[in-house]
């Protein structure tokens, strides 16, 4: 189904609220990915490694759902009441850090508010994560790029963007907000099995 304007499009997608409310009620949706990504027989490498908020601009750096229509593809709108429980950039680095430690991959996995040294450093920028509701079918883009540097000398081991799709299915903000974390966690997926295949690269911190 076409929409022809941001009017007719917001109402399609919070059909599931009450219709008769004249106002309608914020909707907050978690970003809680499932990852394929297991823990290799290896030992972790003993170090610890530094994961930080991705970073955002313009719309992706508040709460409220970022669409865009198929008839105005450069125009980058803002669902008024479908809104992150959490901001993106920072959702998926958490999201990141969690798989990581399932990983095993490093001794240790620490987020900035941990405030403690590190050997390595992870961060990047989020520049995509838009629902496209009028796209056929229907569906939602992530982008984001990420690095991996040595905590002492800043040498970068990996740079590289990550992107992809994901069908919605149906047309719910419920199904929309699957389809993201669908496509999340098969993405940070990626991002743990680039990560465990540079092992062999990794050092301990006793041997720094």
């Amino acid at each position: 189904m076409i929409f022809r304007s941001m009017v007719a499009l917001v109402p399609f997608l919070i059909t599931a609220c009450v219709s008769s409310e004249p106002v309608q009620q914020d909707r907050f949706y978690s970003l809680e990915p499932r990852v394929q990504a297991l823990s290799t027989e290896a030992p972790p490498v003993r170090a610890t490694l530094l994961v930080n908020d991705l970073a955002t601009r313009g719309f992706l750096g508040g709460r409220e759902i970022v669409y865009r229509s198929a008839e105005e593809p450069l125009q980058v709108m803002r669902y008024p009441t479908l809104l992150w429980e959490e901001l993106p950039g920072r959702a998926v680095a958490e999201d990141l850090v969690g798989a990581l430690r399932t990983s095993q991959l490093f001794a240790f996995v620490i987020t900035p508010a941990q405030r403690a040294r590190a050997d390595y450093l992870l961060g990047g920028e989020l520049s995509r994560f838009d629902h496209l509701p009028t796209a056929q079918p229907p569906r939602v883009v992530a982008e984001f790029t990420l690095t991996l540097m040595r905590g002492d000398d800043r040498r970068s081991m990996l740079s590289k963007r990550y992107q992809g799709e994901e069908a919605t299915g149906q047309s719910t903000p419920e199904a929309m907000a699957q389809a993201f974390n669908r496509l999340t966690g098969r993405l940070l997926g990626e991002v743990v099995r680039d990560l465990q295949s540079l092992r062999p690269q990794l050092r301990s911190a006793s041997t720094h």
